[in-house]
């Protein structure tokens, strides 16, 4: 192939990065290959890439000098100092008009301080989030591009064509200027740790409290991913529960060590959630699920220490606690959605990206971690309003929360009963009913407030803003209008 012949160049042959070039390949785009250490750029030409319209190339200028203008370079490397390396050796070798394309998990601010200063060196950048794991990347993934218009339209060919298609509509829209597709992605990932703890639990409740084996459960979760819980996640549960292990004989999952980690996008949906005062509390559940059952040594030793509830063996009905640990699980599932979109719409305002939730929903239907059916419903629910305040409050939730609630309280008080931890759902139902609740006991926490710290509050039946003096001695506590000042927050 002659040189200036490649459509697009991607840096970073990792296993997403070389599934990415082999699906762009297979739809028929040229594509230039480089990696830092050569050697991987090699094994892979001589391997998956050969016979196929793929590019090696052994620096970084013979890789620039591959692509054809405009030209077109995804970057697929860790998050951070590494991609700003990266950039830092690429964007000097291109010319005005050029296109980078940042493919990882980077953090949102980023992406926004990278935009700006490719920006002034009058270059493209996208931050693109992608989904869908090693599978999504190579058949179809995920797509959520941010960055200036002008520039996604340059790419937008190549990559409406690689992402995953449902319905005839690929599962790739622009999202908004400079960090907005990054930000989704962020948020993708944390709503996926929150689906993921959610199935966890249902799994904890029906082993050890309706002591179902391995067997049972995948035929349950099958079952499940039949009907409103039809999802990638549960589908693939189903199949963990089938897998037996060569060594042991005995179910792999059960063998598998109750330790789990966490990159960096839970943690920076929490951080993003708290700066914005929006209430993510699933996810939060979720990821701090991660945290303790890193703390394996820790809960082995508390175990045999920490006394246990003193309750009969589950004696009720199994097939009746099967249907309330699903109905919990599909609540419990809306609730997060529902926070996770709130947080969308909170950065979009403070950020002016213009989310369109309906297309968000829409891209998040295949080829990503969390697809399923019920994405379908949110996508009709932001078509029904567009300024939905909150996924619950639209009808079609509503009735599934009407529905399942009963049974969302039996699943968490059986497991509380039990001794079984459900962070996640407790989290969740906390948040409903919290979410529901015309008055909240904070009228006692503002009293509180003011008594201690001089704080101020205000009043339900008058306006203005008061303070007592809760103790004044041998008299009555007497109120009166606050000072117009800044209270101060030291005493807190």
């Amino acid at each position: 192939m002659s040189t200036n012949q490649c459509d697009i160049g991607l840096i970073g042959l990792a296993v997403m990065g070389e599934n990415l070039v082999l699906n762009m390949e297979s739809k028929g785009f040229r594509v230039a290959v480089f990696n830092r250490t050569t050697e991987v750029t090699d094994k892979f030409v001589a391997g998956k890439a050969s016979g196929k319209n793929i590019v090696g190339t052994r620096t970084m200028e013979e890789f620039v000098s591959a692509l054809q203008r405009p030209r077109k370079a995804m970057i697929m490397v860790k998050a951070g100092a590494p991609v700003d390396a990266v950039i830092n050796q690429l964007a000097p070798l291109l010319e005005k008009g050029d296109v980078i394309i940042d493919g990882g998990n980077s953090l949102f601010t980023d992406t926004q301080r990278r935009c700006k200063d490719l920006e002034g060196r009058g270059l493209h950048f996208v931050g693109c989030g992608v989904s869908g794991g090693e599978e999504g990347a190579l058949k179809g993934p995920s797509l959520m591009p941010g960055g200036p218009r002008e520039s996604w339209d340059i790419i937008a060919p190549i990559f409406t064509k690689i992402a995953a298609i449902v319905d005839g509509e690929p599962c790739c829209r622009y999202m908004g200027p400079d960090g907005a597709g990054h930000y989704v992605k962020m948020v993708h990932n944390g709503i996926e740790y929150g689906d993921m703890q959610l199935i966890c639990e249902a799994y904890a409740i029906l082993k050890d409290v309706a002591g179902l084996e391995a067997n049972d459960l995948a035929g349950i979760f099958a079952e499940w991913n039949k009907g409103d819980l039809d999802s990638y996640l549960i589908e693939i549960t189903s199949q963990i529960f089938r897998k037996i292990d060569p060594d042991t004989g005995k179910p792999l999952v059960d063998v598998i060590l109750d330790k789990a980690g966490q990159k960096g996008t839970g943690l920076w949906t929490l951080q993003s959630a708290l700066s914005q005062s929006v209430v993510i509390s699933t996810i939060n559940a979720a990821v701090e699920a991660r945290v303790i059952s890193s703390r394996k040594d820790q809960r082995v030793a508390a175990s045999k220490v920490l006394p246990k509830p003193k309750v009969p063996k589950f004696t009720g009905d199994r097939s009746e606690l099967i249907t309330a640990v699903r109905d919990a699980l599909y609540a419990s599932k809306i609730v997060s959605y529902a926070q996770g979109m709130e947080l969308l719409g909170a950065a979009s305002t403070g950020s002016h990206w213009n989310l369109n939730f309906g297309d968000i929903a829409t891209i998040w239907r295949g080829g990503c971690i969390i697809r399923a059916k019920f994405l379908n419903r949110i996508k009709e629910a932001y078509e029904r309003d567009a300024a939905l305040p909150n996924l619950l409050l639209d009808q079609y939730f509503t009735g599934i929360i009407e529905r399942t609630q009963d049974n969302w309280r039996v699943a968490v008080a059986t497991a509380v009963k039990h001794g079984v931890a459900v962070p996640a759902f407790s989290a969740s139902l906390g948040y409903f009913d919290s979410y529901r609740s015309a008055r909240l006991p904070s009228n006692l926490l503002q009293a509180q407030r003011d008594f201690f710290g001089a704080h101020t509050y205000e009043r339900v039946d008058k306006p203005g803003v008061f303070h007592t003096e809760w103790m004044e001695p041998e008299k009555k506590p007497t109120e009166k209008p606050a000072e117009p000042k800044e209270p101060s927050r030291a005493a807190e």
